[in-house]
């Protein structure tokens, strides 16, 4: 996305680079969000400790989404025509990184039940294992956003092609053998809402090498394929 700033002048470039900044906190924010909602669900912490910690954190995630699209509209009414491809990608992305707050609230959402969910069984140990892999997922989404490293993009997403894939497996044989487990809705909708998250941060991660028309599109099947 970045290369499109070498294009244009100085001051857009600069009003952009701010933009990504902000941008860079919501990544920041989503995935601290993602871990209480996870460790609380998995984790044994207390739900009411890290209830108003997890919704403010969501809601300077809203308040920044909204200032970088109003930045937006100003920018382009500015500069014209010349950043807008930059622009419009930013819109997008914008949308995925709010969406991660809003999965890790219905994560938080599924507390009630967390003790349905045995600790000793192999989905919980499934999830928690997967719940790590997606935390390390949404930090390389940070790092690789900044970075604008491509090929890093490329294997990123195509680890997090593998654990939605994880996610879709795990939910067939749970509802396959329902009368096995104690909580099967709980289970269905905790690898749901992690295979969720794991997609916006994907579209995230598309954006650095994949054209404007084709990002947002690799949580559908058949995948496209990765250029």
């Amino acid at each position: 996305m970045f290369s499109w700033f070498k294009s244009i002048t100085p001051s857009a470039s600069d009003g952009l680079g701010t933009m990504t900044s902000e941008f860079g906190h919501m990544l920041d924010a989503g995935r601290h969000c993602f871990d209480v909602a996870a460790n609380a669900l998995l984790g044994g912490t207390d739900p009411e400790v890290i209830r108003k910690d997890l919704f403010l954190t969501d809601r300077s995630i809203n308040e920044a989404e909204q200032n970088v699209r109003r930045h937006l509209v100003v920018h382009v009414s500015v500069h014209g025509a010349a950043s807008l491809p930059a622009c419009l990608v930013l819109m997008t992305v914008v949308k995925d990184a709010e969406r991660i707050g809003d999965y890790a609230k219905n994560i938080f959402d599924l507390t009630p039940r967390a003790g349905a969910i045995s600790t000793d069984s192999s989905a919980h140990s499934d999830l928690v294992e997967l719940k790590d892999a997606v935390s390390a997922a949404l930090a390389k989404t940070r790092k690789a956003f900044d970075s604008q490293d491509e090929d890093e993009a490329r294997a990123l997403v195509r680890q997090m092609n593998e654990m939605e894939d994880r996610c879709d497996q795990s939910i067939e044989e749970i509802l396959a053998s329902e009368s096995e487990h104690n909580a099967p809705a709980t289970l269905v909708l905790a690898y749901r809402y992690f295979k969720r998250v794991i997609s916006h941060s994907m579209n995230i991660t598309t954006s650095i090498f994949m054209p404007l028309d084709k990002i947002d599109y690799f949580d559908e099947k058949p995948r496209p394929e990765i250029p």
